[in-house]
């Protein structure tokens, strides 16, 4: 059984946002800009995905 994946990508640029915004973006493994990965699809996931959805892309 294959586990489901989500894939992001930061589109907008985190300089100036809250600290926390930026540890969000570091737990998803995000460090430049237009960078995509794919994550696990996981409740704490989504969660980061909703509090920082403003900087990204989600397929």
């Amino acid at each position: 059984m294959a586990k489901k994946t989500v894939k992001i990508t930061l589109v907008r640029s985190p300089i100036g946002t809250l600290p926390k915004h930026k540890l969000c973006l570091k737990g998803l493994g995000l460090k430049r800009m237009h960078q995509s990965v794919e994550v696990e699809d996981t409740p704490a996931v989504r969660g980061m995905i909703t509090k920082i959805q403003y900087m990204l892309a989600v397929d």
